[in-house]
């Protein structure tokens, strides 16, 4: 009974729209079209830029050298520059930050668009031929199994104008690892030997932008939560998809577990005002293999978003630049309610 008693935490497991993807994608508008501008890369040289430059897309410059023109599935790519000026094959057990899984030639389709002096495609166009061509081919690549959820995503390179207007017409379909802003990641090793979970390692902080998550940064720095630990749902539900309902019943326990063990102190959490929550699983992801969700602390605020909090939970905190203030302690023989479940929906959802 005594256990009964003790002050709970606030704990707010997503609601059933709410699945991982959405959990780190908080203003999913903004972030993804920050991510579809880097999905789709050419190559940028000293020739200068040109109007859709501004987008975030190198798209002029010099004609695609010779790691891209024989570049085929199953080759892993690199870069250190920019533009990309400077993309190279690797071998996949090394970093690299492409995994190629077709190589399309547009000259092979009919029509004018892609004839001999043809006009270089719009980023529009080439964000389509990366969803019409790219996404089934990657399908194919992984026979399947691949988590549109996950930590990887889709991309495409062009050969950049100078070498569209020199007759390239071929580009790369491949697997890429995008961080939330659309940076992009290293990746070590072949992503079909890979676990595809989207879940972050134990201490990393997420940074934080206008109160939208951002790309991992020190927790020293502001962020807009911390992960605490990461768990494989696999062991637990070894059958079939568990329901979300089912998915939460077990992460409550034992989110709140490991989020005392992380801390150090089972009052913790509430002393210094922070929110747990955890991600969810859907059919698509578990279809592909998918296991592992992350158990997050941070601080929401109404309406959607988060406050910026400074410093590990482990230790002092800021949350919007002040210290946290702990609430009152809890009468004896009264516990606190349970928190509704349902962090702040996406809009539209």
């Amino acid at each position: 009974m005594a256990e009964d008693n003790k002050p709970k935490p606030d704990r707010r497991p997503p609601s059933a729209g709410l699945t991982r993807r959405a959990l780190v994608l908080v203003a999913a508008g903004a972030v993804l079209a920050a991510i579809a501008t880097f999905v789709v890369a050419g190559f940028q040289g000293a020739d200068g830029g040109d109007d859709s430059a501004g987008a975030g897309v190198s798209t002029t410059g010099a004609v695609a050298g010779e790691a891209f023109g024989t570049a085929t599935a199953g080759d892993c790519l690199s870069w250190s520059a920019l533009d990309a000026s400077d993309l190279a094959k690797v071998d996949c057990a090394e970093t690299h930050l492409f995994e190629v899984v077709a190589d399309i030639d547009l000259s092979l389709y009919p029509g004018t668009e892609w004839g001999p002096g043809s006009r270089f495609p719009s980023v529009t166009r080439f964000t389509e031929l990366r969803d019409e061509q790219c996404a089934p081919a990657a399908m194919d690549y992984l026979d399947g199994r691949f988590d549109p959820h996950g930590k990887f995503s889709i991309g495409l390179i062009n050969p950049g104008e100078a070498g569209w207007a020199a007759g390239e017409r071929t580009l790369r379909c491949g697997l890429q690892f995008s961080s939330t802003t659309g940076n992009l990641l290293p990746i070590k090793g072949r992503v079909a030997d890979q676990d595809q979970s989207r879940a972050w390692d134990v201490g990393v902080c997420i940074g934080i932008n206008n109160g939208v998550p951002a790309d991992p940064v020190e927790c020293s720095k502001p962020h807009a939560f911390e992960v605490v630990a990461v768990v494989d749902l696999g062991g637990q539900f070894p059958g079939g998809l568990p329901s979300i309902e089912d998915q939460d019943g077990y992460l409550e326990e034992t989110c709140t577990r490991l989020v005392n063990e992380y801390l150090g102190d089972p009052e913790a959490l509430r002393n210094k005002t922070l929110t747990l929550f955890w991600d969810n699983l859907d059919y698509d992801s578990w279809l592909a293999g998918s296991r592992k969700v992350n158990c997050s602390i941070g601080k929401q605020v109404e309406g959607g978003g988060f406050s910026s909090i400074t410093g590990s939970a482990k230790g002092d905190i800021l949350i919007d630049g002040q210290p946290p203030v702990p609430p009152p302690p809890v009468p004896e023989g009264r516990s606190l309610p349970t928190p509704l479940p349902g962090a702040v929906p996406l809009p539209g959802s």
